[in-house]
């Protein structure tokens, strides 16, 4: 049976509309939008429900060996179960002296409740004990927990005491390697520290560049340089204030590294690290006058790891937060390239007007920033064995001259001119049907993560898919760090306000029809024949259809795309003259083109219906504005999508004289109900007061019977609220009376009657 809908002038006032606007920057729209209630009622999202009096919840650790993820948040250490974060967590109370936090709301520093123990560091230590780190009131702590899997053995058995020293790490807005002192940030472990007997051959506070200028560590990574391990070095991403302009708001990101077996200079940086090299790390977007665009602050990065251990993928998230242009980068480096960058000259500022010039002098021996022992410096055990020259050189010039730019010098990901930016940032690899893709979870400062792939097209570029933008908390808060499990195909996300972990894909949101499977071209989902699922390389190829890199449905989903638009359910709308009609169609996809035809009912021709004047095209359908008889038809909604047609929906109109509806619903006055609320059939033949009038059995004439029905059914609702809002008013009037009559009469203010007085 079709489904029909009365439309009046009325139900525009109940309509949410919104009409089409352009951008100024194009990029991707997602293919799937889920607010939280939305996620949540698909049950492939589950949120940590215990109560605690904790924020700033970090995910720091994620053992799969033992199917346990370790989060950070302000007091307190927490273990839960990667399979359900809710079953049986374990939690720690770590929180900081009360003396500690005292001295730090005296020292002023709790204006945002920063006095507390922001826990910033978990790292297995053996296999029995974790090594865990937080903050301590501006007064670094750390400890050893046990890793037990009950709460009994959950616990921590000894407290180290770091004292600061100066330490950015102590700050509670900071990543856990964030550091700062006057001069010089690296420090050795405690057990290294020595006298450091003799003197630098001139001040170090003088004709020296310093190391690093209010840095904001965002990531560090081991990654080995070569088959000998004295070569290996510990990478680090951070973003600093601009050396040339240390008081204005500039900041730069930088890529930094350090040989593990750094143990400091003899007699110049003693107990410092002597092997720290720097470099600056550019993603930027040329503009129409060859002039970059750069994103500068750095916020998140994550290596993605290759079969060769020595060259993984880096990805880095970026903003731009200048009064000028916002917006957020990703970008893609590789370590050639960056390896190239350390090899290459060092900064040196030469030259009357003091500025940046790659070093051309003598370079002394061994290079300055090579590792002891390594590749090229097999007799050297130690960097206190490197000559004084090395070790003055490095303190000079820790920067490299050459920056690092990213794969193809330009961005994999942007976005520009939007409300929101980038802060963290997961990378999945997924095998598919059509070979192997990186799928990014992207997530943002609103409280969404956004799932998005780049495949590549001709002439080196790109065309990038955003599969999905779900809303992850109740609480809108930025998000602070994610992980992937690909073995439990989950993403787990933590924030200010809490824990989730959701599902990697929900491929049954896409649609139930082959095409819209297809056109998704997400990796992790196919059509099996009678829905879109879950990916399996080991289901029957008959039966499954993916297309990722080209997303042709014409070819994959033969034999499945002739009932596509035979399942099209044909609705009848009812429009009055003058009046304005609403007509729904919304393609499971915002990247499909869409056109309405029309069919008038004298003809067999459809024709494109001009979208001008009284049409007006929204993003969720037409709206027929003054309405006219010459406008009833069939109207058809069609969505292309790589070259694929298909019918969305189809929708009779039928546009009624505005005169006969008027006669039926206002020229007459409410008709009698019967006890059962419908009108009274009598009274509609005898034609009584209160009955609809002679019209009404024109208009009956004029439908078919099951359309008349639903006519008569419409009618009898507004036949039935109007009478009952009679006799509302009616009750009102006499309740009001019956309460004026009951209230006391004012016999200071009461007039006698005149009667009494003759």
């Amino acid at each position: 049976m079709p489904l029909v809908a009365f439309i009046l002038w009325s139900t525009l006032l109940t309509l949410g509309w919104r009409a089409a606007h352009t951008k100024d920057y194009v990029f991707a729209t997602p293919r799937v939008q889920l607010s939280f209630k939305e996620l949540k009622a698909t049950g492939t999202a589950h949120f940590f429900n215990f109560l605690l009096n904790s924020s700033d919840y970090r995910i720091l650790l994620k053992d799969e060996d033992h199917d346990r993820m370790y989060v950070g948040s302000k007091d307190y250490i927490l273990s839960l179960d990667l399979h359900d974060i809710n079953r049986e967590p374990l939690i720690i109370h770590w929180p900081a002296s009360q003396q500690r936090i005292e001295e730090c709301i005296l020292s002023g520093k709790n204006s945002k409740g920063e006095c507390g123990n922001f826990i910033r560091l978990i790292q297995p230590w053996n296999r029995t004990h974790l090594y865990v780190c937080g903050t301590g009131a501006y007064n670094p702590i750390c400890t050893f927990v046990n890793r037990g899997r009950k709460a009994q053995a959950f616990a921590l058995t000894q407290s180290i005491q770091l004292g600061g020293r100066g330490s950015r790490a102590a700050d509670s807005s900071l990543s856990p390697t964030s550091a700062e002192r006057k001069d010089y940030i690296f420090y050795l472990e405690p057990d290294k520290l020595e006298s450091g007997k003799g003197k630098c051959s001139y001040d170090p506070k003088v004709d020296s560049v310093s190391a690093l200028i209010n840095p904001a560590f965002v990531h560090a990574q081991l990654i080995p340089d070569s088959a000998e391990k004295n070569d290996d070095k510990l990478y680090f991403f951070f973003r600093e204030k601009s050396a040339d302009a240390p008081q204005s708001p500039a900041v730069y990101s930088r890529i930094g590294r350090i040989c593990l077996n750094d143990d400091g200079g003899h007699c110049c940086l003693v107990n410092k690290w002597s092997t720290f090299l720097k470099a600056r790390l550019i993603c930027s977007v040329p503009g129409p006058d060859g002039i970059e665009t750069h994103f500068d602050e750095l916020q998140d990065v994550f290596i993605q790891q290759t079969q060769d251990m020595k060259n993984p993928i880096i990805y880095a998230v970026f903003a731009a937060s200048g009064s000028v242009f916002k917006g957020s980068a990703v970008c893609v480096y590789s370590m050639a390239d960056i390896r190239m960058v350390f090899n290459g000259p060092f900064a040196h500022k030469e030259g009357p007007n003091y500025q940046w010039m790659p070093y051309t002098g003598k370079m002394p021996y061994p290079r300055p920033g090579t590792c002891p022992g390594g590749t090229f410096t097999p007799s050297m055990k130690s960097t206190k064995d490197y000559p004084d020259e090395v070790i003055n050189f490095m303190r000079t010039h820790p920067m490299m001259y050459n920056a690092v730019y990213p794969v193809h010098r330009r961005p994999l990901v942007v976005r520009s001119n939007v409300n929101y930016k980038f802060t963290t940032i997961a990378v999945d690899q997924v095998d598919a049907a059509d070979g192997r893709y990186e799928v990014l979870f992207l997530g943002t400062d609103h409280g969404t993560v956004q799932k998005v792939i780049v495949l590549p097209k001709d002439d080196m570029e790109t065309e990038e898919l955003m599969l999905e933008e779900v809303e992850v908390f109740k609480v809108p808060a930025p998000i602070k760090t994610m992980t992937i499990s690909s073995k439990r195909q989950q993403l787990y996300v933590a924030s200010a306000v809490g824990v989730t972990h959701l599902a990697l894909h929900r491929c049954n949101m896409y649609g139930e029809a082959c095409a819209d499977c297809c056109l998704a071209r997400d990796p992790y989902c196919a059509w099996d024949g009678k829905a879109c699922s879950r990916y399996s390389a080991s289901s029957k190829r008959r039966s499954r259809r993916q297309d990722v890199r080209h997303g042709n449905p014409i070819r994959q989903c033969r034999g499945y795309n002739s009932n596509a638009n035979k399942n099209t359910v044909e609705a009848i709308h009812y429009g009055v003259e003058g009046s304005t009609a609403f007509l729904e169609c919304q393609p499971r996809s915002p990247q499909a083109t869409i056109k309405w035809l029309l069919q008038k009912d004298n003809s067999d021709r459809r024709k494109e219906l001009r979208i001008e004047g009284r049409v007006l095209r929204t993003e969720q359908g037409l709206l027929l504005r003054s309405l006219q008889l010459s406008d009833s038809g069939l109207y058809s909604c069609t969505a292309t999508e790589n070259n694929f047609k298909h019918t969305v929906a189809k929708v009779q109109l039928h546009v009624l004289n505005s005169e006969t509806v008027h006669a039926v619903l206002f020229h007459s006055e409410t008709p009698s109900l019967r006890a059962d609320g419908d009108i009274s059939a009598a009274a509609m033949r005898a034609g009584v007061p209160g009955a609809p009038g002679p019209h009404y059995q024109d208009l009956v004439q004029l439908l078919t019977q099951p359309e008349m029905g639903l006519i008569n059914q419409y009618c009898q609702g507004y036949w039935r609220h109007a009478a009952a809002s009679h006799k509302e008013v009616l009750a009102g009037l006499k309740t009001k009376e019956q309460q004026d009559q009951k209230k006391p009469r004012n016999r200071r203010n009461h007039q006698p009657d005149m009667d009494q007085h003759t």
